[in-house]
C-alpha cells in the first residue's frame, strides 16, 4: 500500500512539474519534474519487487523468491541515478551555459507546494511504517531504514526523503533568481537536485548489493533465534548457527545441534526434521536445515 501511495503521488506530480516547467522555463523545476518521472517509473519496479519476492519457494527456489524484491529494487536504484541525477546535472550545467529567466514564478511555486502536500503524505505513511518496525525491533528509525531487508520500505522512505529536499532546493533556486534577477541560481537549484538524487541512488545500489551477496543477520535477531533454538527440550546445545536473508524480513537458517540422549539415527533424523518444520513456522524462517554437533566443538553463547 506504502508503494502504491507513492506511485500514485509521484505520478500526479510529474505531470503538474512537467507542464509547469515547460510554461516557466525553469531549470530547478525541469530537474524536479525528471526526479517525479525517475521516482514514478522506479514505483513500478517496487510494485514488482513486492509481488515477485512474496512467491513461495518451489523445486527450482527451494529458498523462494525473495532475492528478487533487491534485483528490482536495483533497477529501481539505478534508474533513479540516470534518468533523476544525471538529467538534473546535465539540464542544469547547460542552464549555466545559456541561461533564461523563469516566467510565471507563481506557477512554479504553487506545483511545488501540492508537490510537498503529496510527497509529504507518501513520506509519512513510510515513515508510520518504519515507526512501527522500529519499535518492534528496539532501534532508531534512521538504523531500521538504514539496515533493514525491507528494500521497498527502505526506497520509498530515501526517495520520498530527497524529492522533500528537492522541492525546497527547487523553490529555493526560483526565488533566488527572482530575488537576484540572476539565472545561474535556477540553474545551480537543479545541479544540487542531481547530485542530492545521486547521493541517494548511490546509496540504494550499496544496500541491495549488500543483500544480494548475501547479508547476515543482526546480533539481536541472532541471539532471539539461538535462545528460540535451546527452548526445545530435544537441544542440549548449539555449536553453529548461520543466518542469511533471502529475501525482505526472510531469513535461511543454518545450525549445528546437538540432542538431548543417544537414540538411534533414525529417530535422530525424525527429531531434526521436526524441529527443522517448527523453525520454519516462524515468520522470519523461510527455511531451516539442521545437522549434528561434533562433541569436541564448543557451544555457543546466546
Amino acid at each position: 500500500m506504502t508503494v502504491l501511495i507513492a506511485f500514485l503521488a509521484n505520478l500526479l506530480v510529474a505531470i503538474a512539474k512537467t507542464v509547469v516547467a515547460l510554461i516557466t522555463g525553469s531549470a530547478s523545476m525541469m530537474a524536479e519534474a525528471a526526479h517525479s518521472w525517475a521516482d514514478a517509473g522506479n514505483e513500478v519496479f517496487l510494485l514488482i519487487a513486492d509481488r515477485r519476492s512474496a512467491r513461495p519457494k518451489d523445486e527450482r527456489h527451494p529458498l523462494g523468491h525473495g532475492r528478487e524484491a533487491y534485483v528490482w529494487s536495483m533497477f529501481a536504484a539505478v534508474g533513479i541515478f540516470t534518468a533523476g541525477a544525471v538529467f538534473s546535472v546535465m539540464h542544469g550545467i547547460q542552464e549555466l551555459q545559456n541561461p533564461a529567466p523563469v516566467e510565471s514564478a507563481e506557477l512554479a511555486y504553487i506545483v511545488l507546494g501540492v508537490a510537498f502536500l503529496l510527497e509529504g503524505i507518501s513520506f509519512t505513511q513510510a515513515i508510520v511504517q518504519a515507526r512501527r518496525q522500529a519499535r518492534k525491533a528496539d532501534t532508531s528509525v534512521f538504523r531500521l531504514v538504514l539496515h533493514t531487508s525491507n528494500t521497498t520500505l527502505r526506497a520509498v522512505v530515501a526517495e520520498d526523503s530527497a524529492a522533500l529536499v528537492g522541492l525546497v532546493v527547487a523553490a529555493a533556486g526560483i526565488f533566488v533568481h527572482q530575488v537576484t534577477g540572476n539565472a545561474i541560481w535556477d540553474a545551480l537549484g537543479s545541479i544540487v537536485i542531481g547530485v542530492l538524487l545521486g547521493i541517494v541512488a548511490l546509496v540504494l545500489i550499496d544496500r541491495n548489493r549488500h543483500f544480494l551477496v548475501g547479508a547476515s543477520s543482526t546480533p539481536g535477531i541472532r541471539t532471539r533465534v539461538g535462545q528460540d533454538l535451546l527452548k526445545h527440550a530435544e537441544i542440549a546445545r548449539v555449536t553453529y548457527l548461520h543466518l542469511e536473508y533471502i529475501g525482505p524480513g526472510r531469513l535461511f537458517l543454518v545450525a549445528e545441534v546437538d540432542l538431548v540422549g543417544d537414540d538411534a539415527e533414525d529417530e535422530v533424523a525424525r527429531q531434526l526434521r521436526r524441529i527443522e518444520r517448527e523453525l520454519e513456522g516462524h515468520e522470519m524462517i523461510e527455511t531451516a536445515v539442521l545437522s549434528l554437533s561434533v562433541s569436541d566443538e564448543a557451544s555457543l553463547e546466546f
